[in-house]
């Protein structure tokens, strides 16, 4: 019996239903929250004067305000961005499909190391409402891609226009973590898109090598080679039938990511006047482009820890020290913990279902 298209990519199916094992959602909402609390403590004692509590009543709550407005474009924009894909592969899936993958897909990557359920979490949300695998999977890769071209791109111009007197020594170090993976990744995803069957041959010889090291393990190594060749090159051709056909969407993809990141930056300058603090803007978008760098490819949930450490250390150079607290948990709160929230929403319901039918 010859295996169809979806047997065949029944282990990769598999792959993405694991991220919702309750166990492992569990554990990382624990040391995400954990390490968060732990984190935003230590930034309270450590910075505070004596002023903070007091600085609460004079927070300004119709920046506050627009700050949801803003929350709520950038969940609109994230959907977006993935819609209009979807919307030509699979015109009876609605928007609001979209906006579920999205926030699922926000929830996930704060709950896991560097982002790692992120993805696979987009494509179940997908694939539970109709879509094919292998269209959810391309979508997400081609993001992914428009996502590793913006960075490095937002890195450089933030390098150029930012003062690095503002921020200390620290800059140079955050640009070569950043840079370093940023890169790596791009290069990976382009050879895979360009050369899948290079990528192929070179993941072959790999497990070819590992196997010598590790002899009980060839037949899985030759077995996940195997598996890796075959995905790449499917991947990339469904890539590049989404791309040829529809070949304004990729720029369209990169616009919207722009504008997705540009409203998150902006946020934090909002943040900022809400609190009294006339900042400058390019020096307030160029540090936060630094510390998304930091933190995207975190090992910690969320870049927990992470965050709140980067964000109380630059921004406390133009912060007063008794608002670093409270901006550092705003700025996460908007970016990270609210969105995060919609997701989990939409998360337990997904995990709810699944319950329902296995019983």
């Amino acid at each position: 019996m010859i295996p169809t298209t979806e047997q065949k990519v029944e282990p990769e199916k598999q792959e993405a239903k694991n991220v919702f094992n309750k166990k492992v959602i569990i554990k990382g909402a624990f040391w995400f929250a954990l390490i968060t609390v732990a984190t935003i403590a230590a930034v309270f004692f450590y910075t505070n004067t004596g002023d903070t509590v007091k600085a609460l009543s004079h927070i300004s709550y119709k920046y506050i305000a627009i700050c949801f407005v803003m929350l709520f474009v950038d969940l609109m924009l994230g959907s977006w961005r993935n819609h209009i894909y979807i919307r030509k592969m699979a015109p009876g899936v609605s928007h609001w499909v979209s906006f579920r993958a999205n926030v699922a897909n926000m929830f996930m990557g704060a709950v896991t190391p560097a982002h790692g359920g992120a993805g696979p979490a987009q494509i179940f949300v997908y694939t539970s409402n109709g879509v094919k695998f292998v269209d959810a999977f391309a979508v997400t890769l081609i993001n992914l891609g428009a996502t590793l071209i913006f960075m490095p791109l937002a890195g450089f111009i933030a390098i150029m226009l930012m003062d690095t007197t503002e921020v200390g020594s620290i800059v140079p170090a955050m640009l070569k973590y950043g840079f370093s993976f940023f890169l790596l990744f791009l290069l990976a995803f382009l050879l895979a898109f360009w050369k899948p069957l290079l990528v192929g041959t070179i993941i072959k010889k790999i497990a070819k090598g590992l196997s010598k090291i590790f002899p009980k393990r060839k037949d899985k190594l030759e077995k996940w080679a195997d598996n890796s060749f075959q995905s790449i090159s499917k991947y990339q051709q469904s890539c590049s039938l989404i791309l040829s056909k529809n070949p304004l969407l990729f720029p369209l993809s990169l616009v919207i990511t722009t504008l997705l990141y540009l409203n998150k930056y902006c946020m934090q300058w909002v943040i900022l006047l809400g609190l009294g603090v006339n900042a400058n803007l390019v020096q307030v978008i160029s540090i936060q482009i630094l510390i998304q760098f930091m933190i995207y490819f975190a090992p910690t949930p969320g870049g927990s820890g992470f965050a709140e450490g980067f964000i109380s250390s630059l921004f406390g150079k133009i912060v007063p020290a008794a608002l670093i607290p409270i901006f550092t948990l705003l700025q996460r709160s908007f970016l990270l913990f609210f969105p995060a929230l919609v997701g989990a929403c939409v998360v337990i319901n997904l995990l709810r279902k699944q319950t329902m039918k296995k019983g």
